[in-house]
């Protein structure tokens, strides 16, 4: 597949094959996300999701181990972007979300990546990208995006 290089690339849906093929569109995702936006990642478990963030925080020059925050909640990345990477999964209350503190840390230019938005819903902005992912049938990992 070439490489992704528009919005509409993604609207479209990109597809990829493997997990470094994902990190590699993902790097390419970055150059897109605004700064001091809220991406929402939607998938089910094993979906590539962390995969996906892992390559989008390289895309903005972090070269720090990245992993997943599923016990932590939450990891901070800081590059040319601060970076807020949530697993809300274990959440149990919308309200935990405000725990955490995020808006209150947020520096621009920023970005709040949540996985599993559907449990924090009402503590995010209504103006946020929302990413949704899939498995297809041949194993693919296909990746279409939504803009509110």
């Amino acid at each position: 597949m070439k490489s992704p290089k528009t919005l509409s690339d993604w609207t479209q849906g990109v597809i990829t094959y493997s997990g470094e093929a994902t990190e590699e569109m993902a790097k390419e995702f970055a150059q897109l996300l605004p700064a001091d936006t809220t991406l929402a990642l939607e998938g089910d478990l094993g979906v590539g999701k962390t995969t996906f963030v892992r390559g989008l925080v390289k895309g903005f020059g972090i070269t720090e181990d990245i992993t997943s925050p599923s016990f932590s909640l939450l990891n901070v990345y800081k590059g040319r972007r601060m970076i807020f990477h949530v697993d809300a999964y274990r959440l149990t209350q919308a309200s935990s979300f405000d725990d955490l503190m995020i808006w209150d840390s947020a520096v621009s230019p920023w970005n709040v990546i949540v996985e599993w938005p559907e449990k924090v819903a009402s503590r995010l902005p209504r103006s946020l990208w929302k990413l949704k992912a899939t498995i297809l049938v041949d194993g693919g990992h296909r990746f279409i995006l939504s803009i509110n």
